[in-house]
């Protein structure tokens, strides 16, 4: 019954609805692809083994925060592995610029095509309003079934507006969540490569040759 009343609904739309129909697709892949996505990574976030890594790092033992952040599925421990792959060249800034970036990358996937959807789908909306309208003015003054016709075309105009709206709202608002954690994430991978730079050039300062090679290693060359 259910189904019956939403294709009667989706025929009397007009042929905008057909596009539209292909927004609303697109529109729940993008969301639900997003949506498992962030999930995945909140169940990779470590933030024990990061604070491990931070805490090695502060007390100059590189090589053991390299080895703590090492095969880690915690987007910011990686970058701060590839930081520390990178601690004897002038490319560690770089380095963690370009780790940062792709950890960015992946979480921003498809916000450009949500940001698309929420724009097209009232804007498809309003050209079934046109074209609904349209069709009722055309059969102003017609035949004598003229009535019929321009409540269809308002009704096409209607429901065709409805649905452009309605596809825009429910995207819009897991499109401003998903930009919400993405910025998150971009703060957190942010600080953490500047507590990368920060450490390594505060242990080159402190003299040491290799920031990556651990205090208790030279005491035990020693």
């Amino acid at each position: 019954m259910l189904a019956n009343i939403v294709i009667d609904y989706f025929l009397k739309g007009g042929p905008v609805m057909y596009p539209i129909l292909v927004v609303a697709i697109v529109a729940v892949c993008v969301v639900g692809e997003r949506a498992f996505w962030w999930l995945r990574l909140g169940m990779r976030r470590d933030p024990e083994t990061l604070e491990k890594v931070l805490a090695s790092m502060e007390n100059g033992d590189f090589k053991a925060a390299s080895g703590l952040a090492k095969d880690s599925e915690d987007p910011v421990v990686r970058i701060i592995w590839h930081g520390l792959n990178h601690y004897e060249h002038a490319s560690l800034q770089g380095a963690l610029q370009v780790a940062a970036g792709i950890e960015l990358q992946k979480a921003g996937r498809f916000l450009t095509v949500m940001d698309t959807l929420v724009t097209l789908a009232p804007l498809l909306g309003l050209l079934g309003t046109v074209t609904g309208l349209m069709g009722s003015f055309r059969a102003i003054g017609g035949e004598e079934l003229a009535v019929q016709k321009i409540t269809g075309g308002i009704g096409e105009a209607l429901i065709a507006t409805m649905c452009g709206l309605a596809i825009a709202i429910i995207s819009l608002v897991p499109f401003n969540f998903f930009t919400s954690k993405t910025s998150r994430l971009q703060f957190e991978l942010e600080t953490a490569a500047t507590n990368v730079e920060v450490m390594v050039n505060a242990a080159r300062q402190r003299g040491a040759e290799t920031p990556l090679y651990s205090p208790q290693s030279n005491e035990a060359s020693g």
